[in-house]
């Protein structure tokens, strides 16, 4: 059964003087998860299919990307450069996104390049980026080594951050909450749940949850132990949603304890499949045939999982997990799921 996508009477965001390009298929659908909230005993169980944004198998960056990639034509850029780990969704969508548009791609990916490439770095591949690997330094000091490269060849670069999280990218995700809101049209959410990584997801829904009115809450799974630069991971998000509040024209008046950042299923760190994603991935595809990623959904969603069972969720609560994408990286886990 999917949620209907009607516009509801919620204040409409003015973002049309906002370069933006059309790259997502939206809305994306809402769909009940009836089978799974029948195995935990309760909630109701929603999914918000943002892995069908239909961008190189789709993904949360996507809708990140629109904004990312129209404000470099804006510039005049004629290549992007980013950043990710080996198995980057947002590398990936990236380069689907440069391709489409005509643009030079090329991605910084930390560590050693791999015997042969799969999942995403396949798909990186196949699209056409030049593909960099950081080695032991951090990916951020190459990414400035590999855009000065470029200046010095006469490219134009345009740099996107890891994760296409900056104000610019989070607008994405300030939308997607106007467009959950019309698509609920009026019915309640208790809360919303989803992965946390760069912080552009979860402050641009915030953002944009303060803007349509939204009451329930919203939930970031913490998927890596890592704070992005040297800020406490609340105090980033603050951060950027006040600056992308003062990008879309609202008032920059978020703090640290606006941010509901769940860190209790870390498990072995980034990447680090265990118990509790594994069961996710499971229970997910064999109950309701929905594909999780063993590194962002799965562990967003093993982490719901257990919070249901623990108790820290009422079965008489409706709860919507945002499914992020990441699909690709399944082939590249093989040993850790089978």
């Amino acid at each position: 059964m999917r949620i209907g996508d009607q516009e509801s009477g919620v204040r409409q965001l003015n973002l049309e003087r906002l370069p933006r390009v059309a790259l997502a298929n939206l809305p994306t659908p809402i769909e009940e998860l009836p089978r799974l909230s029948r195995e935990l005993g309760g909630p109701r169980l929603l999914v918000k299919r943002d892995d069908q944004t239909g961008l190189a198998t789709g993904g949360n960056k996507t809708r990140k990307l629109e904004f990312l990639i129209a404000d470099a034509l804006a510039q005049e850029a004629d290549m992007v450069i980013t950043a990710g780990a080996a198995q980057s969704n947002h590398c990936r969508q990236t380069a689907a996104a440069a391709a489409r548009l005509g643009l030079g791609c090329a991605v910084v990916l930390g560590g050693e390049p791999p015997a042969a490439p799969s999942g995403n770095l396949l798909l990186d591949h196949l699209l056409g980026a030049q593909i960099y690997w950081a080695g032991p330094l951090r990916r951020g000091e190459r990414l400035e080594e590999i855009a000065g490269q470029a200046r010095a060849a006469g490219r134009r670069p345009y740099l996107i951050p890891y994760g296409g999280s900056n104000a610019v990218g989070a607008v994405g995700y300030v939308l997607a909450m106007q467009e959950l809101s019309q698509q609920l049209r009026g019915s309640r959410v208790d809360r919303i749940v989803f992965a946390s990584s760069s912080g552009g997801t979860q402050a641009g829904l915030v953002v944009g949850a303060r803007a349509v009115g939204f009451g329930g809450q919203i939930v970031g799974m913490r998927i890596d132990k890592g704070d992005p630069g040297d800020d406490p991971y609340p105090l980033h998000l603050a951060r950027l949603a006040n600056a992308t509040a003062i990008h879309v024209g609202l008032e920059p008046a978020f703090t640290p304890a606006d941010f509901l950042v769940n860190q209790d299923y870390l498990g072995g760190g980034y990447g680090v499949v265990g118990d509790l994603e594994r069961e996710a991935v499971y229970l997910a595809a064999r109950l309701e045939g929905l594909l999780l990623d063993p590194v962002y959904t799965g562990r967003a969603l093993g982490g719901l999982i257990a919070m249901i069972r623990r108790g820290d969720i009422s079965p008489a609560e409706t709860v919507l997990f945002w499914h992020t994408g990441g699909m690709p990286a399944l082939f590249a886990y093989v040993h850790a799921l089978v």
